[in-house]
């Protein structure tokens, strides 16, 4: 077996709000490195760069400008496919008044992947669907498959570190005797 990292992408639709953004660089991701894992980040500057469509000419038509779009969806589409696929797991942000459509459809693919998904909940607004949910219940169930949601950063770190923890245990390699 070969030593190698916990690979962790993270669904969030926090890098869309300049509000968010400094939160999201500055104390979240730090949070979930420090527990030893890779971060899969689509919203890492370098990947966000790479991805903007050219800017609209002065001359180009709506319809030139919506198909350079649509084609930049696609490539931010495909590279966080890509992402989900070289991850071990998930952390999905789940706040806001409902969770963010882009979060719930990448559950829904992780999960069906077979990766597991811990949540982060911090907005304390109840938005379940039922007074048994505390997100779309569907969002939920596919989460609780494998994982849980946590209403706090430091849950989801420890969470997060009892994670990496199996999946070092397992797939560290072999050990050496003390023979003499």
């Amino acid at each position: 077996m070969e030593n190698r990292v916990l690979k962790v992408y993270v669904a969030s639709p926090l890098g869309f709000s300049e509000a968010t953004r400094l939160w999201y660089r500055e104390t979240f991701l730090p949070a979930l490195r420090a527990c030893g894992v890779e971060v899969l980040d689509p919203w890492d500057e370098a990947t966000c760069r790479e991805l903007e469509p050219p800017p609209a000419s002065d001359t180009g038509s709506v319809a030139e400008h919506a198909s350079v779009w649509k084609d930049t969806n696609a490539r931010i589409g495909r590279r966080n496919t890509q992402l989900i696929h070289q991850a071990d797991g998930m952390v999905a942000v789940l706040d806001g008044a409902d969770v963010d459509s882009g979060t719930a459809a990448e559950i829904g693919y992780a999960t069906a992947l077979g990766r597991w998904v811990l949540g982060y909940r911090g907005d304390r607004r109840p938005r379940g669907d039922t007074p048994g949910s505390l997100v779309n219940l569907q969002v939920e169930y596919f989460i609780r498959m494998k994982g849980d949601i946590h209403p706090s950063l430091d849950g989801l770190v420890g969470a997060l570190k009892e994670k990496a923890a199996a999946f070092n245990a397992a797939h560290a390699g072999p050990r050496r005797s003390m023979r003499r």
